[in-house]
Parts: structure tokens; C-alpha cells; sequence
């Protein structure tokens, strides 16, 4: 991380301006307490203030970012990539809210954006910064910490992305800018019927979610539908491992799909763009 990603951070428990200090190692809050946080060797910083652990296992972060690696998402992250350069050409602060493994927030990254990135599995922040550290994007930074308290200043992000994980818009409105954008990444109708109907006797289609911005406007939504083709068994685990299925299908169900050596399912990701105007 440098200085001009640190610089956006505010303390998780005193909102005090934070800097680096000895020689990169920590951060330092410039509160009346001088509240530290160590920086990993990997590069990530834990700034939940509860320190508490949560979020995805490592489990589950590895199969994430092994599904993601193999560029089965990759029309995802381009269409999330090239939205992002429609409206914010000329580059600016990008908070990944949810950030997982780092797969997006690097891309991002690769177009010019600084991106802070955060999330509550340590797991899965740790695998981010390994991540931008292998691929060279200096201007990130990933953190520990929930989505429904940002450790950033009011106003500072260009833009915020949320890519399946919660939509907190009251905290989202409160780190963009004015004219600020959100972008929220969530499934669609028909995304993974095939892999539900290899599973389930039943299949239904998703529901709307009910936690989209109710006061920002929304200026454009993007559909990104195709087919996508496993012809291999650990990308199916990694698949199912990296969806909520996973957690709420029996052991039997499992098995039909544990069974497959190939899968042909739908992709119908819906990404909605909102701007910041005005009160919210």
C-alpha cells in the first residue's frame, strides 16, 4: 500500500486521520489514544474494531480464487471494468465494499483506479493482498473490516463497488462524493439454473433483492447472460462452494452434483449504477 491509498483511511475507533510509520509497518491513528494497527506481511491491515473473526473460510476464499483465476467471470469484470471507465474516466478512489479474494478490485485496480479494498474474512483479505502483490497493483489496499462501517472518510470515493455482498447504501452515500456512483453486482433471474437443476427437484428463479438503494438515483443497468461450460469436477466444487447454496443444501442434493464431471449453467448477473445527488 502507499500513501496515496493510506491517506483516504480513517481510524475504525476514533475516525482520526491514519499514517504510516515505522518504515510501512503500521499505521497510526493521529487521535488522542494514537491508536496502532499492524500491517501483515502480506500487506493487508485488520481495521474491524472489534478484531472478531468472520467472512468466508480459507476454505472457501481458495476455491473462490480458483474459480475466478480460470476466467469463468471474466465478461463480469470487464463489463464492471468498462462501466466504471464510462462514468469515471479519469480514474479516481474505488472502495470495494465485500471485496473478497481481490479478483475485482485488482482488475479494477489494472485500469488506473486506487482501490481500498474491505472485508470481514481475513481469509479472504489476505488472499487479496497476496493478490496485488503478485500483480503488481500498488495503489490498493485491503482491510479487514465490515461493510456496515467503512474505515474511510466522509466523501472521499469516486465510486463504490458492491459485488454480491450486502448493500448498506446510507454507508455507501456516506464515503462517495457528491455525484459519486455505486455500482451493485447481484445475481439475476436465471443465474446458475443449471447448476440448481442438476441439484434440486424444484428450481426457482432468484428473487429481487431487498436491499437496493431506495434514495440514489439509478441511472443505467447492465445484464451480463452467457453460457458458461465446466468440463472439469474441482471447478464445479468451486462453483457451488463459492455460492450461498452451499450452505443450505443437503448432503444428498450435494451428491448429484459432486457426481458431475461436466455442468452447463446459466451466468445472469445484473449490475445497477447508481449516483449520489443531493441529501440521502
Amino acid at each position: 500500500m502507499t500513501d496515496s491509498v493510506v491517506k483516504y483511511l480513517r481510524c475504525p475507533k476514533c475516525a482520526s486521520v491514519i499514517r504510516q510509520i515505522d518504515n510501512q509497518k503500521s499505521l497510526l491513528c493521529d487521535g488522542a489514544k494514537r491508536h496502532c494497527y499492524d500491517i501483515a506481511a502480506s500487506g493487508y491491515v485488520n481495521l474491524s474494531p472489534e478484531h472478531s473473526g468472520g467472512g468466508d473460510s480459507k476454505g472457501a476464499v481458495r476455491s473462490r480464487a480458483d474459480f475466478l483465476d480460470s476466467g469463468a467471470y471474466a465478461p463480469v469484470l470487464k463489463t464492471i471494468a468498462e462501466t466504471l471507465g464510462k462514468y469515471l474516466p479519469d480514474g479516481g478512489c474505488v472502495i470495494d465494499a465485500g471485496c473478497g479474494e481481490g479478483y475485482y478490485s485488482c482488475g479494477i485496480a489494472e485500469r488506473g483506479y486506487a482501490v481500498l479494498g474491505f472485508d470481514l474474512s481475513k481469509e479472504a483479505v489476505l488472499s487479496a493482498s497476496k493478490r496485488a502483490r503478485r500483480e503488481g497493483r500498488a495503489e490498493t489496499l485491503f482491510a479487514v473490516s465490515s461493510v456496515y462501517s467503512l474505515p474511510v472518510g466522509n466523501g472521499v470515493a469516486s465510486a463504490v463497488v458492491n459485488i454480491f455482498a450486502p448493500c448498506v447504501e446510507a454507508e455507501y452515500c456516506r464515503v462517495l462524493k457528491e455525484g459519486g456512483l455505486l455500482l451493485v453486482a447481484y445475481a439475476g433471474e436465471d443465474h446458475l439454473l443449471g447448476m440448481k437443476r442438476a441439484m434440486y427437484e424444484k428450481v426457482y428463479a432468484n428473487e429481487e433483492r431487498a436491499d437496493m438503494p431506495k434514495e440514489m438515483k439509478l441511472l443505467e443497468e447492465v445484464s451480463v447472460k452467457y453460457l458458461l461450460r465446466l468440463e472439469d469436477k474441482q471447478r464445479i466444487c468451486d462453483l457451488f462452494t463459492m455460492t450461498p447454496y452451499y450452505w443450505r443444501t443437503s448432503p444428498t442434493d450435494r451428491e448429484k452434483l459432486e457426481a458431475l464431471s461436466e455442468l452447463e449453467t446459466e451466468i445472469d448477473i445484473k449490475i445497477a449504477v447508481y449516483r449520489k445527488e443531493g441529501k440521502t
